[in-house]
């Protein structure tokens, strides 16, 4: 809702228009359109798209050559917005970004296009973190989101940055487990960054490790200690990764309104030997109210 994914489609999708560009008129650098990598990006789950040949149409419709579509989040321009701490430097990576190679497999960049430039005037609003608030009034900054499937699954160094610098605690998502999305954020963001958490919490669900333990979705209502018992091996290697950074754990039951007191107590009793604070957290009914004991146990 900022349009922050419309810029990024956009540079993304205009240094696509400048390859095919740069073939139709000459070549010269003598691009193999068997060898192009850079796919274009929709905000849109769409599988149709996911491969297609493009260029037909004549002679006057550029080269027909293999191509696809991505989703935005998972292009390699968002990567890079939410790794810079300025336009010049977000110049720079996109300028590094490899879109082909030559029939001598030589790679050749945006930058040997120059259309880095124009991606960055693209993205020059766009860099700005976007400052929002919550139901509740509680200031929140919204930027960036590269996919943690194939990136770093964090928001933009500068939003953090940012927070951490008019607020008192800050906290961050990275997302998709603390197996993936954490350790690319410890990795990649907080390296580049120079940055380094004081917490972490990891969210964990009764119905997620009912899943973990091999409960079909359709029955994941139904209390199963015995499916629980399976599933919070998962819960305990995802502690596990974390203390290996050395990071104090807190965990986080997201509490539903099926869960029962039964299978939250043998959740903290199997995990009791990690030495972990683990609350139950009901803030999608109370709101912040549903949170406030997590907080304290963080702070």
């Amino acid at each position: 809702f900022t349009g922050d994914f419309h810029a990024i489609e956009l540079a993304h999708n205009l240094l696509a228009a400048l390859l095919d560009n740069h073939i139709h008129h000459g070549n010269q650098l003598a691009i193999d359109p068997r060898r192009i990598v850079w796919r274009r990006v929709v905000d849109m789950n769409d599988r149709a798209l996911r491969n297609v040949i493009v260029g037909l149409g004549g002679t006057n419709n550029s080269m027909p050559h293999e191509a696809g579509y991505d989703i935005t989040v998972a292009s390699e321009v968002m990567a890079a917005f939410c790794l810079s701490e300025s336009l010049s430097e977000l110049k720079e990576r996109l300028g590094r970004m490899i879109v082909a190679y030559t029939r001598d497999r030589k790679p050749i960049t945006a930058a040997d296009l120059k259309a880095h430039g124009a991606m960055a005037v693209l993205l020059k609003d766009a860099i700005k973190p976007n400052l929002v608030q919550t139901l509740e009034g509680n200031a929140a900054l919204i930027h960036g989101g590269p996919f943690a499937n194939i990136a770093h699954g964090c928001n933009s160094v500068l939003a953090t940055k940012l927070a951490m610098r008019l607020s008192e605690y800050t906290v961050t998502e990275a997302g998709f487990g603390a197996d993936l999305g954490a350790e690319k954020f410890l990795n990649i963001k907080c390296r580049k960054a120079g940055i380094k958490p004081n917490a972490v919490v990891i969210v964990a669900t009764v119905r997620a490790l009912k899943l973990h333990g091999g409960v079909p979705i359709k029955e994941l209502g139904k209390p199963n200690v015995e499916a629980l018992d399976k599933g919070v091996e998962n819960l305990k290697k995802h502690i596990e990764n974390i203390h290996r950074f050395g990071l104090p754990v807190v965990v986080a039951i997201n509490h539903f309104s099926g869960d029962t007191a039964e299978e939250i107590q043998f959740i903290k009793d199997k995990c009791a030997y990690l030495s972990v604070k683990i609350i139950t957290a009901d803030h999608w009914a109370r709101g912040g109210a549903g949170a406030e004991e997590l907080a304290r146990a963080v702070v």
